[in-house]
């Protein structure tokens, strides 16, 4: 990729002179990588909200009413599985997981950024992996026709959304990886992992 693709595409920092990056009140303009980004979190965030719906309304269901949904408990691990997959692209990111580390706390800011970069690498290389085995899975399911119990609704597009989840994953590491190496001020100054006091 050329270095204005990349600019098109909001990987690369734009080369503007001080301030005019910015609204006016010092706030740098959010270019399509970062809408992206965002939009991510946002369905991470929603599933979040259909597995908390879904768990509210089958304990009530059940406590006050003692009706039970259908597949409620395979809706509920499978949309937990989604949940989990989509909250990795969310999470890996920002960085902004749990993390508690002695040695990172203790070394000055270039160790510091090696070690995110390292970090982030090694992240990549595992998640990308998980993302693999994962599509195996997906393919497994829909060729075994695997349904659920009560409705006999197919699983696998289950297993879709959550790899869907993955490859935003993969993909928002690389982009980290991107621009902790080249451009670690389109991080926001957050791309160091603040240690847990």
């Amino acid at each position: 990729m050329s270095e204005a693709e990349l600019h098109v595409a909001g990987l690369a920092a734009p080369n503007l002179p001080p301030g005019a990056g910015d609204d006016g009140a010092g706030v740098r303009k959010r270019n399509i990588m970062d809408r992206f980004i965002d939009s991510i979190e946002l369905i991470a965030a929603f599933f979040a909200g259909v597995v908390a719906l879904d768990i509210f309304t089958s304990v009530m269901l059940r406590y006050f009413f003692s009706v039970q949904i259908p597949d409620s408990y395979d809706f509920g691990r499978l949309l937990l599985g989604i949940l989990i997959f989509w909250g990795i692209a969310a999470t890996s990111y920002r960085g902004n997981h749990i993390t508690v580390d002695l040695v990172y706390a203790n070394v000055g800011k270039r160790t510091q950024r090696f070690i995110d970069v390292f970090a982030t690498l090694v992240l990549l290389f595992v998640v990308t992996v998980q993302t693999y085995t994962l599509f195996d899975k997906v393919r497994g399911t829909y060729a075994d026709h695997v349904l659920t119990f009560d409705l006999r609704l197919p699983v696998w597009p289950f297993f879709l959304v959550a790899w869907l989840g993955d490859v935003s994953a993969v993909f928002l590491i690389a982009v980290r990886t991107y621009r902790l190496i080249f451009h670690p001020e389109l991080m926001g100054g957050q791309y160091q992992i603040k240690p847990v006091e």
